[in-house]
């Protein structure tokens, strides 16, 4: 009888990985030009201060730990796959780096780098700005929370855009077909959202959605009980359209299911301005 099954080590199929840890070290000089010594690594607790330049190194796949980097600067650096946890980029600038599929847990960092080191393409952008976010909320700073809101927002409908009518390769390959149609829907619901109070995040274009709702109200009462023709009646119904719309006054010659759309659409808008207020202040 085999036993060969019984006896085959756990685990058979894999193998050791070539991923080197490196604990307590101090970056004395600049690094220039090393596309592969520095990649795959675990730095724990790696320090380098006072102006060390990093240029054309290659952190791939790397994982710094409770790194402290104090007013550095990295230039056309490779941070592709990289785990950031617990690091301090105390006043350190990057030029030209790359952060694809990068994440960041409790890192002291610039919120500049939002504007200068995300990727170009849309769902990278995506998820950069979304590591960010989070990293950003765990130390409190609410106004990096807020700026890489709005990038991660912005990559977003580009993305649900392009999923549906662009015609780049990956697009076709990812979402083909019937996917096109789900896509299309996704991306109308997200323009919807952001006409209608910026995906949570715009307080004036809640205020202009509810503008939108008096002019309407305005121009539903002059045109059905005013004259219609008359430019008058068109401002008396505005005049008296938030008062309609607050509840404070209720014309009786409106139609029940009329009164009623007012009245969700009033508990919507308070419910959104509320929604808005509470993450706003929640983030401090």
């Amino acid at each position: 009888m085999n036993n060969d099954a019984n006896t085959k080590k756990p685990y058979a199929a894999l193998s050791p990985g070539n991923r080197e840890v490196l604990t307590d070290l101090f970056a004395s000089g600049s690094l220039m030009n090393e596309p592969q010594l520095y990649a795959f690594k675990v730095y724990v607790r790696l320090n380098a201060m006072k102006q060390t330049r990093f240029q054309n190194v290659s952190f791939r796949h790397s994982i710094f730990e409770s790194a402290y980097f104090n007013r550095c600067f990295f230039n056309s650096c490779d941070f592709t796959g990289c785990r950031f946890v617990s690091c301090n980029f105390h006043q350190s600038a990057f030029s030209g780096c790359v952060f694809d599929y990068a994440t960041f847990e409790r890192c002291q960092i610039d919120d500049d780098i939002l504007d200068s080191e995300a990727p170009s393409q849309d769902n990278l952008k995506m998820r950069f700005a979304r590591t960010l976010r989070m990293n950003f909320q765990q130390i409190g700073d609410a106004k990096a929370v807020n700026k890489a809101i709005l990038l991660e927002l912005d990559a977003t409908a580009n993305y649900l855009r392009k999923s549906w009518l662009s015609s780049e390769s990956y697009y076709r390959e990812k979402y083909a077909g019937w996917k096109k149609l789900r896509q299309f829907i996704r991306w109308a619901e997200f323009r919807m959202l952001d006409a209608i109070w910026g995906n949570g995040e715009s307080t004036l274009k809640l205020l202009r959605t509810l503008m939108v709702v008096h002019v309407l109200i305005a121009i539903y009462d002059a045109a059905q009980f005013r004259d219609p023709w008359s430019l008058r009646a068109y401002l008396d119904s505005l005049v008296s359209s938030p008062g309609i719309f607050f509840g404070i006054a209720t014309p009786g010659y409106f139609p029940v299911w009329v009164c009623s759309a007012i009245a969700a659409l009033r508990l919507i808008g308070f419910a959104f301005l509320t929604a808005i207020l509470v993450k706003r202040f929640g983030r401090r």
